[in-house]
């Protein structure tokens, strides 16, 4: 078969699977195949695929038709105008999170912020974009997971920052050393563990490790909201994502710790609740 009649082929067999943006789809599985642009597959539409290529094409729609995300299978997500290494051990990076990162980068660049805390880093992609927009910055990254940890000093180095950056294995603060940094900065699990399961069938073949908040998805908040004065700087900045309907419980949980100053909440491209930041006082 020729690239355009796969193409075609494969998107129909991903529409009739329920699988969303088959076309897109259909094509983005064709690039991965060939490693070809996608200006290739319009100028050649009709050349002929090599057998392997046809087996290889359609393995990779059945994977799709299975629930498997497109970036576990092409191992690739673009994030902050950067290419990323991702897999089934750390969460796809979403443009939402793209929010959070230029936020703390402007505070950086207000308050000349060099020394920041990622915590929760998974693939890296926070990290990695601070490291790379903010200059002389220098971020220790932190994960409870040593396969995520893999893949994000994987992406350090494919990016070029893995010189700014100190990745370390532990339960949020547990192993790290008592430092304090210009800004804290966290996308942590945060879906409500009676909500997992009722999430798409894509979502919930990414790390449970990396999604499940607890009984009521403000786990990790609580945690990170009691203990990060001990290594903030005074008038340091705490930085979370948030899902959709948390402000007003994440504000709360600032607000009860009697530290925190100056609480605003931004929201991201769809017009949800989606950063909260804190100052410490």
């Amino acid at each position: 078969m020729t690239i355009k009649e796969t193409i075609r082929k494969g998107m129909i067999i991903l529409k009739t699977n329920n699988v969303t943006e088959p076309n897109i789809k259909s094509r983005l599985i064709m690039q991965y195949v060939l490693n070809k642009p996608r200006e290739y597959l319009v100028v050649y539409d009709k050349k002929e695929l090599t057998l392997r290529q046809e087996v290889n094409y359609f393995k990779a729609i059945k994977k799709l038709c299975q629930g498997i995300p497109i970036q576990h299978i092409t191992n690739r997500q673009e994030f902050m105008k950067m290419t990323f290494y991702v897999d089934e051990n750390v969460l796809i990076p979403r443009q939402d999170t793209e929010i959070l990162v230029e936020e703390v980068i402007k505070i950086a660049k207000k308050i000349n912020a060099k020394k920041i805390l990622d915590l929760c880093t998974g693939s890296g992609a926070i990290a990695i974009s601070l490291a790379k927009y903010i200059d002389k910055s220098n971020i220790t990254a932190v994960d409870i997971s040593d396969k995520a940890l893999n893949v994000a000093k994987l992406n350090a180095k494919n990016n070029e920052v893995e010189d700014r950056i100190t990745f370390v294995e532990s339960d949020l603060f547990e192993n790290l050393k008592k430092e304090k940094y210009d800004i804290i900065v966290s996308n942590p699990p945060y879906i409500k563990k009676e909500v997992l399961k009722k999430l798409d069938k894509e979502v919930q073949k990414e790390p449970n490790l990396a999604l499940n908040g607890g009984y009521d998805g403000l786990d990790f908040y609580r945690k990170i909201i009691k203990n990060a004065d001990e290594y903030l700087k005074f008038n340091g900045y705490l930085c979370f994502e948030i899902g959709y309907d948390q402000k007003e419980d994440v504000e709360n949980l600032l607000k009860e710790q009697e530290k925190y100053i100056n609480i605003t909440c931004k929201k991201d491209l769809c017009d949800n609740d989606r950063v909260i930041i804190a100052k410490l006082n």
